[in-house]
């Protein structure tokens, strides 16, 4: 477990994720960092303090603005930049967040050159492009978090149509990371193995389908502010399954290459997770109308990209 961690953001998701890394024992040392002085001193103390209580082996440190403490960390992941508010898309974000990425990463790399980067910071499509642009790393190395969470949100309205245990369903979400971008894979979905098809109406799939979509939104609307519990957990599993080489498939952000059709492009696609980072990218089967909306959510995010183009930041 010798290895090293840094969240930078120590917002409610970049809290929350250190949190469950912290609990998970996934590495030995975990930084947070941000650059509101006291928050990732106080958030860091505040989990160190249920180490005895909860079994937690890891060391972890809050630091402001102090980027040679994140020195030599295996994995970096960025939460830092403005949240959304009621109303707001995650592409109302593109301008504020795309300096505050910017920086962050040049930044962490003086110190970490050998990182693998999961960015979180919306929106996320768009902001990991810029980071695979600007950095110069490999594709394996620079990943976006997008699929990995929405997809779980797709298994909680699946399974709060079916009331079985969640564990026992298998449920993918590919395209961006934005309500009118996700593209939920009903074709592909299994309870057990068997087409969710057979327990679930399509009409009320078509109602879940729309509730993944929009997932966000909820939370927004419901407390008015992004949501971070599930946010932090999706991030740092993609971290755990990075760091312990699980090998294991989850949707993510990558830069594709001729995959899925698309180039030049970061998008969620179904990835397989190692101590590589990106070890390879699976390409499923989809429908038609599944394929369509794969373009169409790809033509979206281009449009985003031009934005960073058009203003010089890449």
């Amino acid at each position: 477990m010798s290895k090293k961690i840094t969240v930078f953001g120590a917002g409610n998701v970049g809290g929350t994720c250190a949190n469950v890394l912290a609990t998970r024992n996934v590495s030995a040392d975990i930084i947070l960092f941000d650059i509101k002085k006291g928050l990732s001193e106080g958030k860091a103390i505040d989990i160190m303090q249920t180490a005895t209580l909860v079994g937690i082996n890891s060391r972890v440190k809050g630091v402001t603005d102090d980027y040679p403490a994140t020195a030599d960390s295996d994995i970096i992941i960025v939460t830092s930049g403005a949240t959304r508010k009621p109303g707001m898309s995650r592409e109302d974000l593109v301008g504020t967040n795309a300096n505050i990425v910017k920086s962050v990463v040049e930044n962490a790399l003086q110190y970490s050159p050998n990182a693998i980067l999961i960015i979180v910071s919306n929106p996320m499509d768009s902001m990991c492009y810029l980071t695979y642009k600007i950095s110069g790393l490999p594709r394996n190395r620079v990943l976006g978090l997008g699929g990995a969470l929405d997809s779980s949100r797709f298994k909680y309205y699946l399974n709060e149509a079916l009331n079985v245990n969640p564990l026992d369903l298998q449920a993918t979400v590919i395209g961006g990371h934005g309500d009118t971008t996700m593209v939920p894979l009903v074709s592909l979905a299994t309870y057990k193995g068997a087409p969710i098809t057979n327990f679930i109406s399509n009409e009320k799939l078509d109602e879940i389908v729309a509730s993944t979509k929009v997932g966000g939104a909820t939370m927004l609307e419901l407390m008015g502010m992004s949501a971070w519990y599930a946010p932090g957990a999706a991030a740092a599993t993609m971290a755990e399954w990075i760091i312990n080489d699980h090998k294991r498939i989850i949707s993510c952000g990558v830069y594709l290459e001729g995959e899925y059709g698309q180039s030049d492009i970061v998008i969620g696609v179904p990835a397989i997770l190692g101590v590589n980072g990106l070890e390879k990218i699976i390409e499923f089967q989809l429908s038609d109308i599944e394929k369509q909306a794969f373009i169409s959510s790809a033509n979206t995010i281009r449009k985003v990209n031009q934005i960073l183009v058009d203003t010089g930041m890449i």
